[in-house]
């Protein structure tokens, strides 16, 4: 008999879990942790923490964090300091062979780190293009170019690969072409289907071709294909991703707390809806209110994960209390 899990990604609030958290975390509807730098104070610390976490539970659940490199790196001391993504773009430019190398290596250094302390996923890498528009994604990019983008990803997804990581790329279809953070508002990018089809999604594309297993959907509303935003829209998810892109893999809701995704006050809601439009787990972070009236409100037969789907995220590495 398979054995599903939940789709509900949660966080923690400290180094350790308080009796509320062990709580939450047993409940059937969460089927993941993502870990943030106030939950990190040395690599002993994590592994514990790591532990811990699986030890709350019988059920298996993933552990996940944003180990991009540059700015959004959770964990420093302790971990090797990885550079910008964008730092590649020159490199790649003058040598496209050594930034291949230099990248693949970089993202098995990453997983490699994180898979030792007992963490599954490191949601990267970034397949946005670096168009000079957006604040939030910069040189978080690694070119400008679409197919920079194929070339440099592609190598430190095989780097992650061969560390025993799969690989989850964002922000689907595309976060560089528009200014505003989604964390704080709501972005809208008013070109068409063609216009973004001609070079934001080309790196996706491209990646869903070499069969990426993951992808995280941006809140982002693009008028001119659906008014929802992508992480709520059917047909960007279900219609475009799925039956037109042919990508098979798991699909990540970005998170749920932020203002590009407030479309209700309610976080059950929000969850419910990102759900039904195609998304496999969903991410409630930074509210614990938030997430204790969605685990109150939601029902557990619909926030599910297949085993063949949770399976083929799990880290390859030997988790002591994995079951």
């Amino acid at each position: 008999m398979s054995t599903a899990i939940g789709s509900l990604i949660i966080d923690v609030e400290g180094k350790e879990l308080t009796p509320e958290e062990r709580e939450l975390l047993a409940h059937p509807i969460v089927g993941g942790v993502i870990l943030f730098t106030r939950n990190y104070d040395s690599r002993q610390q994590l592994i514990q923490l790591c532990q811990t976490i699986r030890q709350s539970r019988k059920k298996p659940l993933l552990i996940m964090a944003d180990q991009e490199g540059g700015r959004v790196q959770r964990f420093i001391p302790e971990f090797s300091r990885l550079p910008p993504m964008g730092d590649f773009e020159k490199i790649h430019d003058e040598d496209p062979m050594r930034a291949s190398q230099l990248a693949k290596d970089c993202g098995r250094l990453m997983a490699s780190e994180l898979l030792s302390t007992g963490i599954d996923i490191s949601l990267a890498p970034v397949l946005d293009l670096n168009k000079g528009m957006s604040s939030v994604i910069g040189a978080r990019a690694f070119h400008s170019d679409p197919q920079g983008v194929i070339s440099l990803a592609g190598a430190f997804i095989q780097g992650m690969k061969e560390a025993g990581m799969v690989a989850t790329g964002k922000h689907f279809p595309g976060h560089g072409s528009v200014a505003l953070d989604s964390h704080v508002a709501m972005p809208v990018d008013h070109r068409s289907f063609e216009d973004i089809a001609q070079e934001d999604l080309i790196p996706f594309m491209g990646l869903i071709q070499q069969n990426i297993s993951a992808l995280m959907a941006a809140h982002i509303i693009f008028p001119q294909v659906d008014n929802l935003a992508v992480g709520y829209s059917a047909k960007w998810l279900k219609d475009i991703l799925r039956s037109q892109l042919g990508f098979k893999g798991v699909l990540f809701s970005d998170d749920l707390n932020m203002e590009g995704a407030n479309i209700s006050a309610n976080h059950a809601d929000r969850v419910q809806a990102a759900k039904e439009a195609g998304c496999d787990f969903t991410l409630l972070c930074n509210n614990r209110p938030g997430v204790i009236t969605a685990l109150d409100t939601l029902k557990l037969s619909s926030h599910q994960v297949s085993e063949e789907k949770w399976a083929a995220m799990k880290g390859r590495m030997k988790h002591e209390n994995a079951r």
